[in-house]
C-alpha cells in the first residue's frame, strides 16, 4: 500500500461516496442503532431510576455522554460486520474511531470529575486530553498516524537491552497517567460504596481507604510499565537505592507514613478528638498518612508529625468519656456565711447551659488560706471541642454579680501590724 492510498484510507473514498444509494442505506443504519441505543440507555435508566448505586453516581450527562457512546459502538461494530459482504462500509468505518475518541473523551472527564475538585486547573487538563484525542483521532483519519509514530520512535538510544524512544516515553506516560485516574476512580469507588457501609469506626474506616488507594496506585504503576515495554525487574536497581535513602536520609518520612497507620488502627487518636500534644490543644481535624491536624479553639491549625504522636505522650480529653471535669477556685473571706456561698455557687453552676446535669456539680473546701477560705467548684461539660475559656468568663462574671448583690466578700491580701510600746 502506497502512502497516497494510506492516506486516502477514510477519506477519499467518502468523495466519490456522496450521495450514492449505499451511503444512504448506511445512514439510516446508523441512524437507527443510534435510536436504539438512545431508547435502550433511556429504558435502562428508568429501570435503575429506583435503585441506590450506579444510577445515582451518574448523572443525566453521563447517560448521554459516555453510556450512549459506549452503547453504540458495539451496535456499529456489529452492523459494519454485517453489511460488509454486500456493500461498501465507509461511514461504518469512520464511525467507529469516532466513538472510540468521544467516548475516551467522556470516560476522561468521567474520572477526573470524581477524583479532583472542579478548578481552573480541572478544566485546563479536560482541554488538554480533548485536544490530544481529537488530535490522534484526526491523524488517523487522515492516514498519517503510522508516520508520526515512526518518526517519534526513530529518536531514541538503547539501555542495555531497552530500546527506549520519544514514542516509548509518551506512551509509557499516557499508560500511567491513565493507569493512575483509573486506580484513583476506583479508590474513590471502593470508599463511597464499600467501606462507607461497613459497620466500622472512623479511624478503621480511614486506613482502609488509605491502604486500599496506596495499593491500588502501586497496581497501577506495575501494570502501566508493562504495558509498553519496560520491564519491570529493573524496578528492583530502584528499591534497593530507595532502601539506602530510608536507612539514610528518608527514614523520618518513613517512620511519619508508619505511626500514621499505626495512629489509625490503635483507635488511641480519633478523628474529633480533643487532645493534648505539647503546647499543642484543640481537635483533630485530619489523620494524613504524614501528619495529623489539630485545630485549636481559636481557629489556628497546628500540623503535628505522625512521630511525634507516637512518641510523646498524648492527653486525649474524649478518648473513652467526652464528659470534661471544670475545676474553678473561688475564695471568700472568714466572715462569710459557707452554706449561703455554697448554695449560690451551685445555683451558678446549674443555671448554665453547658454544664451537665446528669453530673451534678460540687463545691469543695480546699484549705484555709493565710486571706480566706479556698474553695473549688467543680463541673462537667460534655463539649469540651467549644473550649473552656467561654465558660469560665461566663460563670465568674455570674459569681461576681451574685457576691456583689449577696454581700459575700472576696478577699485580698491584708496585714495586721501590732506596735510594741518602746520602754524609754
Amino acid at each position: 500500500m502506497t502512502k497516497a492510498e494510506h492516506f486516502d484510507n477514510l477519506i477519499a473514498p467518502l468523495a466519490n461516496y456522496l450521495g450514492n444509494s449505499e451511503m444512504l442505506i448506511e445512514l439510516a443504519a446508523l441512524a437507527g442503532i443510534a435510536a436504539a441505543a438512545w431508547l435502550g440507555m433511556r429504558w435502562l435508566r428508568q429501570r435503575l431510576s429506583s435503585v441506590n448505586g450506579l444510577h445515582d453516581s451518574l448523572t443525566h450527562s453521563d447517560w448521554n455522554r459516555l453510556l450512549l457512546p459506549a452503547a453504540m459502538l458495539p451496535l456499529v461494530l456489529i452492523g459494519r460486520t454485517l453489511f460488509a459482504p454486500w456493500q461498501s462500509v465507509h461511514l461504518f468505518n469512520l464511525a467507529v474511531p469516532l466513538l472510540l475518541s468521544f467516548l475516551a473523551i467522556q470516560s476522561c472527564f468521567f474520572i477526573l470529575r470524581r477524583i479532583l475538585q472542579p478548578t481552573r486547573a480541572l478544566h485546563a487538563v479536560e482541554r488538554l486530553v480533548s485536544w490530544l484525542i481529537w488530535g490522534v483521532f484526526a491523524l488517523h483519519l487522515t492516514g498519517y498516524l503510522d508516520a508520526v509514530i515512526n518518526a517519534l520512535d526513530s529518536v531514541g538510544f538503547n539501555i542495555g537491552k531497552q530500546h527506549l524512544s520519544l514514542y516509548t516515553v509518551l506512551t509509557g506516560l499516557l499508560s500511567l497517567v491513565a493507569t493512575l485516574m483509573l486506580a484513583l476512580w476506583l479508590a474513590h469507588a471502593v470508599e463511597h460504596r464499600l467501606i462507607a457501609s461497613l459497620p466500622l469506626t472512623g479511624n478503621m474506616r480511614l486506613a482502609l481507604i488509605k491502604l486500599a488507594r496506596s495499593v491500588l496506585l502501586v497496581l497501577a504503576v506495575l501494570i502501566a510499565l508493562p504495558l509498553v515495554g519496560i520491564d519491570i525487574t529493573v524496578l528492583s536497581v530502584f528499591g534497593g537505592a530507595l532502601g539506602v535513602g530510608l536507612g539514610l536520609g528518608l527514614q523520618k518520612i518513613a517512620a511519619n507514613y508508619v505511626s500514621g497507620f499505626t495512629l489509625l488502627l490503635d483507635q488511641s487518636v480519633r478523628l474529633g478528638d480533643i487532645i493534648e500534644v505539647g503546647p499543642h490543644y484543640g481537635e483533630v481535624r485530619e489523620i494524613a498518612t504524614r501528619y495529623t491536624v489539630i485545630r485549636s479553639l481559636n481557629g489556628s491549625e497546628s500540623i503535628v508529625p505522625n512521630e511525634t504522636m507516637i512518641t510523646s505522650p498524648v492527653v486525649n480529653h474524649s478518648l473513652t468519656d467526652k464528659d470534661n471535669q471544670i475545676l474553678l477556685q473561688i475564695q471568700v473571706a472568714y466572715r462569710s456565711n459557707l452554706e449561703q456561698v455554697r448554695d449560690v455557687l451551685l445555683g451558678i453552676a446549674a443555671s448554665h447551659e453547658r454544664v451537665l446535669k446528669s453530673r451534678a456539680p460540687q463545691v469543695r473546701l480546699k484549705n484555709f488560706g493565710e486571706n480566706g477560705i479556698d474553695l473549688e467548684l467543680v463541673l462537667w461539660i460534655a463539649d469540651p471541642e467549644e473550649g473552656e475559656f467561654n465558660l469560665r468568663s461566663d460563670l465568674n462574671w455570674a459569681i461576681w454579680a451574685a457576691f456583689k448583690r449577696e454581700n459575700i466578700e472576696i478577699p485580698f491580701p491584708q496585714r495586721v501590724l501590732h506596735q510594741a510600746n518602746a520602754q524609754a
